[in-house]
């Protein structure tokens, strides 16, 4: 018995060691801790970025047929790269994405006590970028992978791709623009 309390005490005592010797690394390290957070909550909003492509990418193509080709600006959408059913489901997807990271980021991440409507206007600006990009990428992703025979992955992807090009964005405007930091963490 004394020795089982003896094994628990040193396995706690480890435990403190672990967790000590990692709260030190993430305050010798900020920068690099916030990167990783970043990414690692960023998760959050990959997540249901690829399940909404998976439940809306069949609901607009397969059962509802919206395959008709969308062609408005740089957005490139032929019937065989799923038409507007793929351009609805992407931004569909990507704007209900970025809802839930602008919550996730603003306090999770950088811990910012910046106004929300001052940072949620800002969070609009990025997030049309960031649609912008994601629902421009789609069209041209889902035909290449059409043409090698690739065509069920194109969804997985373009989520992908979109996970990609939002976390570049995003990272440096979050920081330093939309969420920065408390001002007692200054």
């Amino acid at each position: 018995m004394a020795e089982n309390i003896e094994n628990q005490a040193n396995n706690q005592t480890a435990t403190d060691t672990n967790a000590s010797a990692f709260k030190k690394w993430t305050l010798e390290h900020p920068d690099l801790w916030e990167f990783i957070k970043f990414n690692g909550l960023s998760q959050i909003s990959t997540v249901v970025r690829f399940v909404l492509l998976w439940i809306l990418t069949p609901v607009f193509v397969g059962a509802l047929g919206l395959t008709a080709p969308f062609h408005f600006a740089f957005y490139n959408y032929d019937s065989a790269a799923g038409g507007v059913g793929i351009f609805l489901a992407t931004i569909i997807t990507e704007i209900i994405a970025q809802t839930v990271n602008f919550f996730v980021q603003m306090k999770w991440v950088f811990n910012s006590d910046a106004s929300f409507m001052s940072a949620a206007w800002k969070y609009v600006i990025l997030s049309l970028l960031i649609i912008m990009i994601s629902g421009f990428a789609p069209s041209y992703i889902n035909e290449w992978a059409n043409s090698i025979g690739w065509g069920a992955a194109a969804s997985t992807l373009s989520a992908v791709f979109n996970t990609i090009a939002a976390t570049i964005v995003a990272y440096p405007l979050l920081k330093f623009w939309i969420a920065p930091k408390s001002k007692d963490e200054k």
